[in-house]
C-alpha cells in the first residue's frame, strides 16, 4: 500500500467496499518496466483496469493500448490515445467491431483462425495483423487456456494467406499466462517464435513484430522475480535467437501497471464458527467473488490482507464473501490466518487488487452495488 492510499483511507475512510488507486505508483510501474525493457513498445492491456484516469495517465506517458473490445478502443480514444498507438488484440471480434475500429483509425489486429482472418481483409483491408500462436503456461497462477492462439504451424500458412489477402504480416503474438512467475516461460516461447519468423521467410514473408503479451508478476502473498529478471532473459532470448536483426518488440503489461497501485476497503460482516469447538473461523467480507474477486476462483491469486489487529494472536480461517450463493467463497484451502482479534464492523484492506476486479464486479448480483472507485 503506497502512503497516499494510506492516508486517504485513514483521513476519508470512504464507504466500504471501494477501491483506491494510486495513479503516481501507475506511472513509477510503466517506468520501471521501460528501464527494464528499453527496446520494447508498451501497449496497456486496457481490459486490467479501464478507467479514465488510468488511461489519461499512461496516454500522457506515450503509452500504446491493447484493447479487447471496440468500447475498449472508444475508451482509449477519449482518453487522447492516438488510433495508430491501439492495438485491437483480442482475436474473437464480431465484422461490425473490426469495421467500427478501422473507421476509427485502429490498423492493428490480432488473429488466431482463417475465418477471422478473412473478417479482417474484408473489414479492415491493408491492416497490419499478427497471429497469436499457442505456448506453454507453467509458472502462471493464473494460467490460460486453449481460447486463444493456434499451433505454429497453422500460423505460418495464416501468415502466407495474409499476404495474399492484402493485409500486412506484421507479426507473432504469444501469452504465457497471467501472473506468470518464471522467466524461462518467455525463452521457450521465443524460441518457438524464432522458428517461425524463420520459417515463414523460407517462405516469402518477412515478419517484422514479435509480440510478447503480457503475464508479468506483482507481489500477493509470495515474492516473485523482479521485473529486471525478465527483462534480462526476454532481452537475452531475443538477442539469442534474432541476433543483431531484432523485430519490433511489444509488451502488453496489465496486472503489472495497475496491481500493486490499488487496495480494496473492505468491511467485516460477520465472524463466525461452524461449530462451537472448531478452530476455523468463518470470515464474511462486504465484497466476494461477484464483488469483483473473480481471480480467487480455484483460489489462484491468493492476495494478502492488512487488519487493524496485525500483530496480535492469529487463527486459520475461510474467507467468504457477503452474498446468498455458496461459491461466493474466497479461500477455505489457502491456509490463511487472521487475527483472532477481528470481529463484524472491522475495515481490512486487500493489498494490490488495482487489477482484475472493478471490470469482474456484477452489477447487481443479491441486489449488492459495484464497488466505489477512488482515483488519486
Amino acid at each position: 500500500m503506497t502512503p497516499k492510499v494510506s492516508r486517504f483511507l485513514r483521513d476519508h475512510a470512504p464507504a466500504t467496499p471501494c477501491l483506491v488507486l494510486d495513479l503516481d505508483r501507475v506511472e513509477e510501474n510503466y517506468r520501471r518496466l521501460q528501464a527494464a525493457m528499453p527496446l520494447a513498445r508498451i501497449y496497456y492491456a486496457v481490459k486490467a483496469n479501464p478507467a479514465a484516469p488510468i488511461l489519461e495517465r499512461l496516454t500522457g506517458l506515450g503509452s500504446c493500448f491493447d484493447a479487447a473490445s471496440f468500447e475498449e478502443v472508444e475508451a482509449c480514444l477519449a482518453a487522447g490515445a492516438r488510433p495508430e498507438a491501439i492495438s485491437y488484440g483480442n482475436t474473437v471480434k464480431k465484422e461490425s467491431a473490426i469495421r467500427a475500429a478501422f473507421e476509427r483509425g485502429v490498423r492493428m489486429f490480432a488473429f488466431d483462425s482463417e475465418a477471422e482472418l478473412r473478417k479482417l481483409a474484408r473489414s479492415a483491408p491493408g491492416a497490419s495483423v499478427y497471429c497469436r500462436i499457442l505456448v506453454g503456461n507453467d509458472g502462471a497462477e493464473w494460467p490460460l487456456s486453449r481460447k486463444f492462439g493456434c499451433e505454429a504451424e497453422m500460423a505460418k500458412e495464416l501468415m502466407i494467406l495474409a499476404g495474399e489477402l492484402g493485409l500486412d504480416p506484421f507479426g507473432i503474438s504469444f501469452h504465457v499466462g497471467s501472473q506468470q512467475t518464471r522467466t524461462a516461460a518467455y525463452e521457450a516461447a521465443i524460441a518457438k517464435v524464432a522458428m517461425l519468423f524463420t520459417d515463414l521467410a523460407e517462405a516469402g514473408v518477412k515478419l517484422r513484430m514479435v509480440n510478447l503479451g503480457g503475464g508479468y508478476p506483482v507481489r500477493y502473498r509470495q515474492e516473485v522475480p523482479e521485473i529486471d529478471e525478465f527483462g534480462a532473459a526476454i532481452m537475452g532470448a531475443m538477442a539469442e535467437h534474432f541476433g543483431n536483426a531484432l523485430p519490433e518488440i511489444v509488451v502488453e503489461p496489465g496486472r503489472f501497471i495497475v496491481g500493486d497501485a490499488g487496495v480494496i476497503s473492505s468491511e467485516v460482516v460477520l465472524v463466525s464458527r461452524k461449530a462451537k469447538d472448531d478452530p476455523v473461523r468463518w470470515v464474511y467480507l462486504d465484497i466476494g467473488r461477484f464483488g469483483g474477486l473473480a481471480e480467487t476462483e480455484g483460489e489462484a491469486i491468493k492476495y494478502a490482507f492488512r487488519t487493524p489487529h496485525d500483530g496480535g494472536a492469529e487463527g486459520p480461517v475461510t474467507i467468504a464473501g457477503p452474498t446468498c450463493d455458496s461459491t461466493d467463497t474466497l479461500y477455505e484451502k489457502s491456509n490463511y490466518r487472521l487475527p483472532l482479534a477481528l470481529e463484524a464492523g472491522d475495515r481490512v484492506e486487500l493489498l494490490a487488487t488495482g487489477a482484475y476486479v472493478t471490470t469482474y464486479a456484477s452489477q447487481a448480483f443479491n441486489g449488492f452495488r459495484p464497488l466505489a472507485e477512488h482515483y488519486l
